[in-house]
């Protein structure tokens, strides 16, 4: 019952919470698993040498994602994220340019730091998420429109990356990708109301349970 009230009440929600994650999800599995991939077999690096930037780039993120979500409180959820997705807009070309050359030190900076621009997303993005949806409806809204994403953004995204390599034999079609889904996160996090450091409980007595009969 809570699923079918919150896709009857807050639709709009469930889908802007599920393509909001899209740079944060595409460009995620990119960099953390398509990175083995396209550095074995393309440019010819270890797996440990990756293993160990990506460990670098977990590390990083841990440290950054915390500070990102601070910042969050400060300048506003919407704010910090359309940032992110900017951010991740533009680092997708750095990331591949810097892989491409093929020398070893830029290629350990561009993964050891390509969490960042996902940390700065993921960051202000729980509370984001949750403080769009109704108190009563807000557990079920916040998990359909996460995992929704991972279903159209995050698990397709590294076959998608294969794909346009395969295609095109170049990664910039990967960048241009990833900036596409930068695109469509702008749009759907603008489109959200932004509840940063409001009262978000003055809203539960205003969503009735379906079939109830206002007073």
């Amino acid at each position: 019952m809570p699923v079918l009230q919150v896709l009857k009440r807050q639709p709009k929600e469930v889908a802007l919470t599920a393509l909001l994650r899209l740079p944060e999800q595409a460009p995620g599995y990119i960099f953390g698993a398509f990175v083995f991939t396209y550095g074995t077999t393309v440019l010819g690096a270890s797996r440990n040498f990756l293993l160990i930037a990506v460990l670098v780039s977990a590390v990083l993120g841990f440290l950054w994602v915390t500070v990102a979500g601070h910042l969050s409180d400060r300048i506003g959820r919407k704010k910090m994220y359309i940032i992110g997705c900017v951010f991740v807009a533009v680092f997708g070309f750095v990331y591949f340019a810097m892989l491409d050359t093929k020398v070893p030190p830029l290629m350990f900076i561009a993964v050891a730091v390509s969490a960042l621009p996902i940390m700065t997303m993921y960051g202000p993005e729980a509370a984001l998420i949750a403080e769009a949806f109704s108190p009563r409806l807000r557990y079920s809204g916040t998990s359909l429109g996460y995992q929704l994403a991972s279903i159209i953004a995050g698990g397709p995204s590294p076959f998608i990356a294969t794909a346009l390599f395969a295609a095109f034999a170049s990664s910039l079609p990967i960048a241009l990708y990833i900036l596409a889904c930068a695109v469509v996160g702008i749009v759907a996090t603008s489109l959200l109301t932004d509840y940063t450091n409001k009262d978000i409980s003055e809203e539960y007595d205003q969503v009735q349970p379906v079939g109830a009969v206002a007073t």
